[in-house]
């Protein structure tokens, strides 16, 4: 595991490329974190960095949270998030880091809460077909249906596609592209759609799969160098056409 950072889920927009493609694009502003504790191994048995991310007053703060942050000589943060590293001797106490350790980042790993429905009905929920919507069924269009079998086992088995509450879960959508970094405003423009409302906190880390597809971006490139090689071709072809017009005249 590497490290990540948490931001802020700002929405959606789309890039236009020079080919004239446009993306889909979810824009994220990523907030400078800073190293607030390693852990070693001796402690508690890995090895691990704690960053700190966002701002908080201190009179938000519980005394044990006063104390811990008085301790380590750091401004409270709002969030402390803890990422299992390799060498721990990379890594020193006070360190800020930013949307620059993702700067040769082509794919990455987005987690975010759902957007929470509330108590959704079973057609909503697990997209049930429903019952008929004849006039034989009986104020029971939406329902599931039965949900258990007979005497035997006389019960609803644990995991049954019933109705219940939806949504409002962490859930982690894998190998988004980076389309652009803006370091300058702390923003990653990331190809596509991510979990979680507006102004939702979001984490962002280096894709756990080893990824060996050929990004937009590496595809619009040899779009654009093939159509500037047909260019060039045609460019010599009428060249040689208007010379040998001369040579005729």
């Amino acid at each position: 595991m590497s490290l990540g950072l948490i931001g802020k889920k700002i929405g959606m927009t789309r890039e236009f490329l020079e080919t004239g493609v446009s993306i889909p694009v979810t824009v994220l502003f990523i907030e400078k974190g800073r190293i607030i504790d390693l852990i070693s191994k001796e402690k508690r048995g890995y090895d691990a960095v704690r960053v700190g991310f966002g701002k908080i007053k201190n009179s938000k703060l519980t005394k044990q949270m006063k104390g811990f942050f008085a301790k380590k000589n750091t401004e409270p943060k709002k969030v402390l998030k803890e990422f299992r590293v390799e060498n721990l001797s990379d890594y020193k106490e006070g360190n800020e880091i930013g949307v620059e350790i993702f700067k040769d980042q082509k794919f990455v790993d987005v987690t975010a809460k759902t957007i929470g429905k509330g108590f959704a009905g079973v057609m909503k929920r697990h997209n049930f077909a429903g019952l008929r919507a004849s006039h034989g069924v009986s104020v029971s269009h939406r329902s599931h249906g039965s949900t258990g079998q007979n005497q035997d086992p006389g019960r609803v088995f644990k995991g049954k596609k019933m109705a219940g509450h939806m949504g409002d879960r962490k859930r982690t959508i894998q190998n988004l592209e980076i389309i652009k970094s803006d370091i300058e405003n702390n923003l990653i423009y990331v190809k596509g759609s991510i979990p979680g409302s507006k102004n939702a906190i979001v984490l962002v880390q280096k894709n756990v799969k080893n990824i060996k597809r050929t990004t937009t971006l590496e595809v619009n490139k040899k779009i654009q160098s093939e159509e500037t090689k047909g260019t060039e071709k045609n460019q010599k072809k009428s060249s040689k056409v208007e010379k040998k017009d001369g040579k005729k005249k």
